[in-house]
């Protein structure tokens, strides 16, 4: 908190030690004289335990299934292997702060990886990389593709929108790529009618900034608006519909969009949203990489660069066609063309 963390990274990290303290308490160990072999029980609990918030209903189809019609992959039973890689981030950083002042034990629990520290120092724009292995206990963690909703998907997803605000809501989620948490948090005088965008506060930055939503975004907030009644002043323009007034949480939306997901048999989340429109602005030809940084305000040009790669079900009419081709015999050339004989050895050869 003093380093200026967000509260959600703070709640994050707190429940990372909670875990570790659990396992301290379970084997009977302070934390002053953990070892590496009390940070292996850890990472063995949490390959083997079952997450008990994966313990809520999935629906028709099994813990870690793949989804037909999207695609996605459904949450597994236990612990993902980017938890327990965090799991450790916190533990070593835990240890790190406190061997500063010179309290807990001499050796961090969590094996320090020096080749990846080299790796990931400073190095000039156009150097390679290194590669690195993984450090001890550290799981393999794939990295992650974005997905996004497939138009027809969409537009089932967007007829299951039963009220004025949510179809409000979700136009404005799917036409300003904003994450879920800074929609939610919009007031009546952030919307700025005139140019097409509403002012949020960043997630990384904490400031004011604004994203654009679409014409038709704004028709239907115009309508919500109208029939729900302007919030009072300081409110947020999302609210409740049943009960007495209250601002719309993260969770609340979330459920809203679990719903309407569930009648159509997909597995979407509220944070696909951003993943869509942030693909669909990568694949405008007529909007730059560097303008969708901006619309996105991503910190690197790379992770605005994973919307632009391109997924099995983006080639499907591409293999149907290649598929329906009959077989072409390889062909090889019997002699080469004067031309590429003159390039390479000059002219009379």
């Amino acid at each position: 908190m003093l380093s200026d963390a967000s509260p959600l990274t703070c709640r994050s990290y707190a429940y990372g030690l909670l875990r570790w303290f659990r396992v301290l308490w379970a084997v009977d160990t302070g934390w002053e004289q953990a070892t590496e072999a009390e940070a292996a029980v850890l990472v063995g609990w949490l390959r083997s335990a079952g997450n008990p918030q994966r313990q809520r209903r999935q629906g028709e189809y099994a813990a870690g299934a793949v989804n037909p019609k999207t695609g996605k992959q459904t949450l597994r039973p236990g612990y993902s292997q980017a938890t327990i890689a965090h799991n450790l981030t916190v533990i070593h950083g835990f240890y790190a702060f406190h061997g500063h002042y010179g309290r807990g034990p001499a050796i961090n629990p969590v094996p320090e990886n020096r080749a990846r520290r080299a790796s990931l120092a400073h190095q000039a724009p156009d150097d390679v990389r290194a590669q690195f292995r993984r450090g001890r206990l550290r799981p393999k963690v794939p990295a992650r593709q974005p997905r996004a909703i497939p138009d027809q998907q969409w537009n089932d997803l967007f007829g299951q929108m039963r009220c004025a605000r949510d179809r409000a809501l979700f136009s404005c989620y799917i036409t300003s790529g904003a994450r879920a948490t800074e929609l939610l948090g919009v007031q009546l005088g952030d919307v700025d009618w005139t140019k097409g965008q509403v002012w949020v506060i960043s997630k990384g930055t904490r400031e004011r900034q604004p994203v654009p939503v679409s014409p038709e975004a704004l028709a239907y907030l115009a309508t919500y608006l109208e029939d729900a009644g302007l919030p009072d002043p300081g409110g947020v323009i999302w609210r409740t519909r049943r009960g007495e007034s209250r601002p719309l949480t993260y969770w609340a939306a979330r459920r809203i969009i679990q719903r309407a997901v569930e009648k159509i048999g997909l597995n979407w989340t509220l944070h696909d949203l951003r993943h869509t429109a942030a693909t669909r602005l990568a694949r405008d030809p007529n909007l730059t990489l560097v303008e969708v940084q901006s619309i996105l305000r991503h910190a690197h040009i790379t992770t605005t660069a994973l919307y632009t790669t391109v997924g099995l079900d983006d080639l499907i009419d591409k293999l149907a066609e290649h598929y329906s081709r009959p077989p072409q015999p390889t062909e090889w050339t019997q002699k080469y063309a004067m031309d590429d004989i003159e390039a390479v050895f000059g002219a009379g050869k």
